[in-house]
């Protein structure tokens, strides 16, 4: 298996401000540990730096005059919104990563490798005309259109951030070549309060828009039935040319954002069932977008655990340096129905669930 892992030294400057969450070592922290690990020495693993993104690479997605805006407010070092600041440096980083997703497109294309990770990645609050959520643009969705401009008929999202990814959902509300498939902690008790089970999707897109919202509490063993009652099944059906995924550290047990309990071990094993999806259903084209999360303690084993699950590493010595919480039977019972429901609602609209 060759891969890329995408990343530039200029993805710190997206850093949002003392005080804020979302900081700029956490690239500098990843990958230090990556290196340690000799996770770039491995068979097959190619870095490369990418360029930034254009602005022609933004209008695939995005309205013009929200790109003109954006471009604007960091000019003049204007924030966006209360959460989510601009400025020269953090405009640069952001065309840097958006670029990281969309060199692993192109490198997989050329054939030079089949599977990808675009360090940083996963910007999934952006939507059409709008941003937030510490997010400008949604380079998720402009990796889709750039991966439709080579050829790919279906796309499969699969969202494994602990927020709803909005932007992304309503991008593609409308259309069934693209199913968004989102795992986030329930939206009654987080940001963004949308991804809710009855959010299928509108007119032809109807039935291709997939929330599974999971209660405060849920774990490894428990994420992992949800996702591979879900995943598989849909993937075998909706038989895409390629599957994207994006999601951080956030569901971490120790982030400080969500209220989710998965283990570093339980993301390597989320991604590595995505990836045997994606070798099953689509000969292994699969990119990851690792770039949430809000513990810096555990930010870089959890993103390198992603990564290792990604392409399919086993070897690999995955620790949390905190012990997990004691699972809760009740929470087990509540994911379960959770899918129940899934199914039950998207049962008119995908046969794997009849």
């Amino acid at each position: 298996m060759r891969a890329v892992i995408a990343y530039h030294e200029k993805f710190k400057q997206y850093d949002l401000g003392p005080g804020h969450p979302y900081r700029g070592d956490r690239f500098v922290n990843a990958m230090r540990l990556f290196r340690e690990k000799g996770l770039f020495e491995r068979p097959g693993v190619m870095l490369v730096e990418p360029k930034p993104a254009t602005k022609e690479d933004l209008l695939t997605v995005h309205d013009e005059d929200y790109v003109k805006l954006i471009f604007r407010l960091s000019e003049r070092g204007i924030p966006y919104d209360w959460e989510t600041p601009c400025s020269p440096s953090i405009l640069e980083a952001a065309l840097l990563i958006i670029g990281g997703s969309l060199t692993a497109c192109e490198l997989i294309h050329a054939g030079e490798a089949e599977r990808g990770v675009a360090v940083g990645g996963g910007f999934h609050h952006a939507g059409r005309n709008y941003g937030g959520g510490f997010c400008l643009f949604n380079d998720v969705a402009i990796l889709v259109e750039r991966l439709r401009r080579h050829g790919a008929k279906r796309v499969m999202v699969i969202d494994h951030d602990v927020h709803a990814g909005n932007g992304t959902s309503d991008i593609y509300y409308r259309d069934p070549n693209v199913l968004y498939v989102g795992f986030h902690q329930d939206p009654a008790t987080l940001y963004p309060g949308v991804g809710f089970i009855p959010e299928i999707g509108d007119g032809e897109g109807e039935g291709y828009n997939v929330n599974v919202p999971l209660p405060p509490g849920t774990d490894d063993d428990s994420y992992l039935y949800a996702l591979s009652e879900v995943v598989p099944p849909l993937a075998e059906e909706f038989k895409p040319d390629f599957i994207v995924s994006n999601g951080g550290s956030d569901p971490h047990f120790a982030d400080a954002l969500g209220s989710l309990q998965i283990t570093a071990r339980g993301f390597h094993k989320i991604t590595r069932l995505i990836a045997q999806t994606a070798e099953r259903v689509c000969h292994g084209r699969y990119i990851l977008l690792p770039g949430s999360g809000y513990n810096p303690d555990v930010l870089p084993i959890s993103w390198y655990a992603l990564i290792a699950g990604a392409l399919g590493l086993s070897d690999v010595d995955i620790k949390d340096s905190l012990p997990p919480p004691p699972t809760r039977p009740d929470v087990r019972k509540r994911v379960k129905a959770v899918v129940d429901e899934v199914k039950r609602t998207l049962k008119p609209y995908w046969r794997c669930f009849q």
